[in-house]
């Protein structure tokens, strides 16, 4: 499937963007998927395995917290309208929602005072004192702010974290078995980041939020392989059942595929990312450790990749726009496929 994406990640690996990659598409009924290059390159090389986790970073804000949120509005206990401040009473403002948190539209204004020096209830209290700024609802700004937030929305509301809702909404439920926020086997793990204080990082998150927060975080941490992930996908993919697990409504994935962030030029889901194609939108989002996910339901097509881009070096801008050019030639090519 798709020669000409499966050459550019050739492509990219050959020019040393990441280091490996484990990457699937989906076409109906039809799943192909591969394993390119190696899984570490220190402390030493090291063969890149079938089942390997990875560390998927901000995927967990859609696999994980919007999945949650959208079975809490199902049950009618949340409205996407309703005021952050009606679940969490010490947030400052009464006019930031809920859906201004999935979309990132909240305009919170991120930066807390030695954040890295933190507990995790320290870490909890100064995101849920933050306040928003003046472009509350005009403007999309990407945060984890805002998915930590709903995070802690859904932990007020059920009594337990987001790693055992996950564990017990859709993890068991679809037979995810891989996943987990917290692996047994760090060997098992790709690793990610050479980093300046924590060494070679496997087996535990990369993102510094995340690694505060712990179990408790909304916006990364989970980690799994990409057999689990292809099964998520594909209850999306069936409008929310797959192998006679209902995870959501039928409705609740046709909502996904809407702008709900309302800013001209900058659709947005919940939780979400969009791609305008013709007269659909697909669903995308990607995580900072290298990772993304393509989701097409009304043609039950998808795209998904995982990588370490981070093993060793952090070079995000490169990666930005090579990882663009890679979608864009799968975008070309699944449209091409469409239209014969």
């Amino acid at each position: 499937m798709y020669p000409e994406t499966q050459e550019k990640i050739a492509e990219m690996l050959e020019g040393s963007v990441f280091p490996g990659a484990t990457y699937t598409f989906i076409d109906k009924d039809e799943t192909e998927t591969h394993l390119i290059g190696s899984a570490a390159i220190l402390p030493e090389w090291e063969a890149l395995r079938e089942g390997m986790l990875y560390d998927v970073a901000s995927l967990t804000k859609v696999i994980v917290t919007t999945t949650l949120l959208l079975q809490l509005h199902e049950e009618r206990e949340i409205d996407f309208e309703d005021p952050v401040r009606a679940y969490l009473s010490a947030f400052p403002s009464t006019a930031v929602t809920i859906r201004h948190l999935l979309t990132h539209t909240s305009d919170l204004k991120g930066y807390i005072k030695n954040r890295d020096t933190l507990s995790g209830e320290e870490l909890a209290a100064a995101l849920i004192a933050l306040e928003p700024g003046e472009n509350l609802g005009e403007k999309v700004v990407y945060t984890d702010t805002g998915l930590i937030l709903a995070g802690f929305i859904i932990e007020k509301l059920t009594g337990k974290s987001v790693e055992e809702n996950f564990e017990q909404r859709i993890k068991q439920p679809l037979a995810m078995m891989g996943s987990t926020y917290k692996p047994i086997d760090a060997m098992r793990c790709v690793p990610t980041q050479n980093h300046p204080t924590r060494g070679v990082i496997r087996g535990v998150v990369h993102d510094p939020k995340a690694l505060v927060l712990d179990r408790h975080c909304g916006s990364a941490g989970l980690f799994a392989p990409m057999q689990d992930l292809i099964r998520f996908s594909q209850m999306l993919l069936h409008f929310g059942e797959w192998e006679g697990q209902r995870i959501l409504w039928k409705e609740s994935v046709q909502a996904l595929l809407q702008d709900w962030g309302g800013v001209l030029s900058q659709p947005r889901s919940l939780g979400w990312n969009l791609f305008q194609d013709k007269e659909d939108f697909v669903l995308w989002h990607t995580g900072y450790t290298g990772t993304f996910m393509i989701l097409d339901p009304n043609r039950q097509k998808a795209f998904l990749l995982l990588s370490n881009r981070v093993h060793l070096e952090d070079r995000r801008p490169e990666w930005i726009a090579v990882r663009d050019e890679l979608i864009a030639i799968y975008l070309k090519e699944a449209n091409a496929e469409k239209e014969e």
